[in-house]
């Protein structure tokens, strides 16, 4: 969660990074950390399959940061920057749609429960990732 704050800073101040202060980019990072935790939850609570979070850092904080140029630049409106968010959208939404369901019809989108209890550590590649660590280590 600590990276994922990271990265959402980064990716909530990529879009203005040119067009706003310096205060204004910290302030929008800082909004982008805090933004990330509790979108990581709510897509968690919806059962989302995002075990990273790229969702919410990339997607949530990528529309926070494209809003927060239209509150902090005063060269550029907040109601364009979300007719562009929107626009992307619009767009972007049945675009990946389509593009999924043709890749679910040609070879599907997951693996095998099997191989999911596996690990795609191995089952892909052929060995463990965290071969002697173990999160609950047995007595």
């Amino acid at each position: 969660m600590v990276l994922n704050g990271s990265l959402a800073g980064l990716v909530g101040i990529t879009a203005g990074a040119d067009v706003v202060s310096v205060n204004a980019a910290m302030l929008i990072g800082l909004i982008a950390g805090l933004i990330v935790v509790g979108s990581v939850i709510a897509i968690d609570r919806l059962k989302l399959d995002d075990p990273v979070g790229a969702l919410s850092v990339h997607l949530v904080c990528g529309i926070w940061g494209t809003l927060a140029v239209g509150i902090f630049s005063p060269a550029h409106s907040f109601l364009i920057q979300a007719l562009g968010v929107l626009a992307y959208g619009a767009i972007s939404f049945p675009a990946a749609l389509l593009i999924f369901f043709a890749l679910k019809q040609v070879m599907g989108l997951r693996v095998s429960e099997a191989e999911e209890r596996i690990g795609l550590d191995v089952v892909e590649h052929g060995m463990e990732a965290y071969g002697s660590f173990q999160m609950f280590p047995t007595r």
